[in-house]
């Protein structure tokens, strides 16, 4: 099963320019609590290395490009963003990794819950342990 789910997000516009509308539970599949952005990134950093235990996101690079790692604890994946009517969403127990920031990369993030460390998971080992704890209370 692919780790990677991508949104197509409708452009709509004239001879003026184009425009994407985000609308919680429409083109974004869950209630709007959070958006934050990560721009100015220098070269040669990555950034994320952690993962959710009940956050949702949809990551939307708004331009310039990033790839993205998605880890489900057992197949890794990657997916460039590169467009802005493209976007990544992920939820459930996902680890992520930000890698390859192009000089001029906006990334947006639309979010299901505001900021709460608690929900964080920022060692990769414990990661794995609670991977395999999700998995044996579902067989």
């Amino acid at each position: 099963m692919s780790n990677i789910q991508l949104i197509n997000l409708k452009v709509m516009g004239d001879d003026r320019g184009s425009l994407i509308s985000l609308e919680q539970n429409k083109n974004i599949p869950f209630d709007i609590k959070r958006i934050y952005y990560i721009f100015d990134t220098q070269h040669g950093v990555a950034r994320g290395f952690h993962a959710h235990y009940d956050l949702e996101q949809v990551a939307i690079c708004m331009k310039g490009s990033v790839t993205f790692l998605i880890d489900d604890g057992l197949i890794q994946e990657r997916v460039t963003l590169s467009s802005p009517d493209i976007g990544l969403h992920i939820k459930g127990l996902k680890w992520r990794e930000m890698h390859d920031f192009s000089d001029d990369c906006v990334l947006m993030v639309v979010a299901s819950e505001l900021y709460d460390e608690a929900d964080y998971i920022r060692d990769y080992d414990q990661f794995l342990k609670e991977v395999s704890n999700a998995n044996s209370c579902t067989q």
